[in-house]
């Protein structure tokens, strides 16, 4: 273990949240014991460019521990929805699914990620809670003219154009105000957090991006 800590990391670390589930292999889950599960293009994406992935199980008395070992963090999507008690709403019948088990441990971990002011990515469910944490809302049900989640089409395949704020640290990131993305989800940014700032949105108005421009690197993308 020694010999470990006294290795000079040339690559960052990037923690990555993990989901969190308790169904039966008999139901279809992967174990009969409470279990993670990480889709496995997260880990890859930090690895092809150069950092190391480093899976961060809920432990809470290590958050400090995460926070000073890693260098960036990720929180993922997850197919779950933040229960709206988070930010002061009623649940609505297309809510559904809440995994407060995930929702309580990452909500500590954010705010000390935040408090640290190193890079983190919110993905989906992490950008959605990276607005509830800093006091705001989230539309429980998308009903507009575009469809947000493809049902049974493929998850990467692109759907729809967003519109990227010119200024904004994803447009650095992207090089473009108008590209299209793939979509998977139902419920989005409503009323923004304090301190964030729109970075893009969808042709129907639904939040797309969201930035904390005061952190050194804090970015929300659907």
């Amino acid at each position: 273990m020694a010999y470990i800590r006294s290795i000079k990391m040339t690559k960052p670390l990037i923690g990555i949240g993990l989901d969190y589930d308790i169904k039966k292999e008999k139901d279809g889950g992967y174990s009969d014991y409470p279990w993670y599960a990480l889709r496995v293009h997260y880990a890859d994406a930090v690895a092809n460019n150069g950092g190391i992935p480093v899976m961060i199980p809920y432990q809470e008395s290590l958050i400090k521990h995460y926070v000073e070992a890693c260098n960036g963090f990720i929180f993922p999507g997850g197919d779950y929805d933040i229960d709206p008690s988070y930010y002061s709403a009623d649940r609505s019948p297309e809510t559904t699914m809440p995994n407060d088990k995930r929702t309580r441990f990452e909500m500590k971990l954010m705010r000390a990620v935040l408090k640290s002011t190193k890079p983190m990515l919110g993905i989906c469910a992490g950008e959605q809670l990276l607005n509830v944490i800093l006091g705001g809302t989230l539309y429980q049900d998308i009903k507009t003219n575009i469809e947000h989640k493809p049902g049974d089409m493929p998850r990467d395949k692109n759907r729809h154009y967003v519109e990227v704020a010119s200024d904004s640290l994803l447009n650095k990131i992207v090089g473009k105000t108008k590209y299209k993305v793939n979509s998977h989800h139902h419920q989005a940014v409503w009323k923004v957090g304090k301190g964030l700032k729109v970075s893009a949105v969808a042709p129907d108005g639904v939040i797309e991006a969201i930035e904390l421009p005061k952190h050194k690197f804090c970015l929300g993308v659907e």
